[in-house]
C-alpha cells in the first residue's frame, strides 16, 4: 500500500485497485469476508501514538452499520474498496476529537466514549475498463471506541466523501 503527501502536507491512502467494482450493488457479505483477515491486528495512529485494535466486531459493522446502508454509488464503492488500505488509513490518522458514550447499547464497547479522526485515501479512475494514471481522492471519519479494557478498537469508517479538487495524479 502507498502512502503519499499532496501539497497541503496530508497524508492519502493509494488503493491498488478496485476489487468491487460494482456501485450499483456492492456485496457487503464479500467485503466483510475480505475484512475478516485484519481481526486480531492492531495499528499505530503516526498522529497521536494511540493503538487502535481492529476487533473481531468491525468487519460486521464496517458492513452493516445505519451508514453503510445508507451508501449509494461512488460512495458505496469507495468504502467497500478502502477495505484494501483499513491498516493504512488508522496510521495516517488526523484531527483526533472525541465524544461520550450516550446510547445504552454500547455502554461496554464504548464505555469511556469515542473518537473521531480524519483520514484519506483514493480510488484508481479507470477509463475504458483499463486502470489510468489518475485517482479520486476521499476524506473520511474513522469511529473509534474507547472500551472498558481501555483499549481503542476500530469501529467503522462514516461520511466518506469525493474531495472536490482535481485528480491525484500518480506520475506527478
Amino acid at each position: 500500500m502507498q502512502i503519499v503527501t499532496n501539497k497541503q502536507g496530508q497524508h492519502i491512502v493509494i488503493l491498488p485497485d478496485v476489487i468491487f467494482a460494482n456501485k450499483q450493488a456492492i456485496n457487503w457479505n464479500d467485503v466483510e469476508d475480505y475484512l475478516e483477515k485484519y481481526v486480531g491486528t492492531f495499528v499505530e495512529i503516526t498522529d497521536t501514538k494511540d493503538i487502535v485494535y481492529i476487533g473481531k466486531d468491525f468487519p460486521d459493522e464496517y458492513t452493516g452499520s445505519k451508514y453503510t446502508r445508507t451508501l449509494k454509488g461512488a460512495r458505496a464503492k469507495a468504502k467497500a474498496n478502502a477495505a484494501q488500505g483499513i491498516r493504512e488509513m488508522v496510521e495516517i490518522a488526523t484531527n483526533k476529537r472525541f465524544k461520550n458514550n450516550y446510547k445504552t447499547k454500547h455502554s461496554s464497547d464504548a464505555a469511556k466514549g469515542w473518537y473521531y479522526y480524519t483520514t484519506r485515501f483514493a480510488v484508481p479512475i479507470f477509463e475504458n475498463e483499463k486502470k489510468s494514471e489518475n485517482y479520486n481522492i476521499f476524506t473520511a471519519c474513522l469511529v473509534i471506541n474507547h472500551a472498558s479494557n481501555d483499549k481503542l478498537y476500530l469501529y467503522d469508517i462514516v461520511d466518506i466523501k469525493k474531495e472536490a479538487s482535481n485528480p491525484l495524479k500518480t506520475n506527478e
